[in-house]
């Protein structure tokens, strides 16, 4: 007998938005796990709050919607505010009842960028390190360091002269054309009116220049975990300068060894390196290179070149899932807190896979 395709409103829901959630969800782990992180980080965000005045977001309510939008992939803030109106996982992952009215778009962004500001975000990620040293998934030994541009939220049409000499777009509206044939731009002349902090920048000869920053990743070898996170203006030497930063704070036990890729083959970042009794496992330029017998006989060396190339992974994973081939911020700082959030969720799911918890969304 075929069915009427009638559809009548229930009056009342006799379940519960935790009953509609599967009891094996891979989500359920994850909240439960960043439910302990957060508690961790009470007293910080309770410092971000003023004791008077309209109650604003809670905060644990903002960094579990942000962590579930990296995840999640979604792009913009509207959207996301609309799909948890609708979406029952997305509720309960956040913290909100069925019936709880969902935030405004534009009162999501402004709680978001007023507490996920970088030092928030790096507790976060920090806390993140801490499950997995507590899981004894970490070591101390090897490490691999790589960097990735970041296109900044900025059109070259707004790089123009510092001095204000540059000439006005040849036509009117809401995207003017301008004509940049035989103009020479350059950083020190050059600046973007709607970033000044992005920096024109390419990695290979090959590539166009662009508006962007630098993130540079540390990772551990024997898990793939980002240890630590370093974002800086897009120079020539900012993959070295943000390295010896990284490893300054992060490696300290003498002897351990640090991957990286031919861009890291020069002098001055070698012996940087041996200063701080690091051994410099980067591969050789095949000219003029910083790297001797003394480092390449070892079997030691051939493994970090192998396992050095898994940072590709964490850059691939936080462009495509975390939405960082471009950032939706402008100035460096929000784009450092962005992209220090995004390499924690990135933890997070790799923490998932070592776990066999399988929450990955993928």
């Amino acid at each position: 007998m075929r069915g009427a395709d009638l559809t009548q409103q229930e009056l009342f829901s006799y379940r519960t938005l935790e009953d509609r959630i599967p009891k094996d969800h891979p989500l359920r782990k994850l909240r439960a796990v960043v439910d302990i992180l957060l508690t961790t980080l009470d007293s910080e965000l309770d410092a971000l709050s003023a004791r008077t005045g309209r109650e604003s977001i809670p905060p644990g309510r903002l960094l579990r919607a942000s962590l579930i939008q990296v995840l999640f992939s979604v792009r913009s803030e509207r959207q996301w505010v609309q799909q948890i109106e609708f979406n029952l996982l997305y509720r309960w992952f956040v913290g909100l009842t069925l019936d709880a009215e969902v935030w405004d778009h534009s009162t999501f962004s402004a709680n978001r960028n007023r507490l996920l500001n970088e030092r928030i975000s790096r507790l976060f990620f920090e806390r993140v390190v801490l499950l997995a040293e507590w899981q004894d998934l970490l070591s101390d030994e090897h490490f691999s360091v790589d960097g990735t541009l970041i296109q900044a939220w900025a059109s070259m049409k707004s790089f123009v002269k510092k001095d204000g000499s540059s000439p006005p777009p040849e036509a009117g509206g809401r995207n003017p054309s301008v004509d940049f044939k035989g103009e020479k731009r350059a950083n020190a002349t050059h600046a973007s009116t709607t970033d000044p902090e992005a920096r024109l920048y390419k990695k290979s000869e090959g590539d166009k220049a662009q508006l962007c920053f630098m993130s540079h990743a540390l990772m551990e070898n024997r898990t793939g975990l980002v240890v630590d996170v370093e974002v800086i203006h897009a120079t020539g030497t900012a993959e070295r300068d943000a390295a010896k930063i990284m490893i300054g704070r992060t490696v300290t036990k003498p002897g351990a060894t640090v991957g990286a890729d031919k861009a890291y083959d020069v002098p001055e970042f070698v012996h940087a390196l041996r200063e701080q009794r690091v051994t410099p496992h980067v591969a050789r330029k095949e000219k003029g290179s910083a790297i001797d017998g003394r480092t390449t006989r070892h079997a030691g060396y051939r493994t970090s070149l192998k396992r050095r190339k898994r940072v590709e992974e964490i850059f691939g994973w936080s462009k495509t899932v975390g939405g960082l081939r471009q950032t939706r911020f402008r100035g460096l700082k929000k784009v450092a807190a962005q992209t220090v959030f995004t390499f924690a969720a990135y933890n997070l799911t790799r923490l998932g896979g070592l776990f066999g918890w399988r929450w990955s969304t993928a």
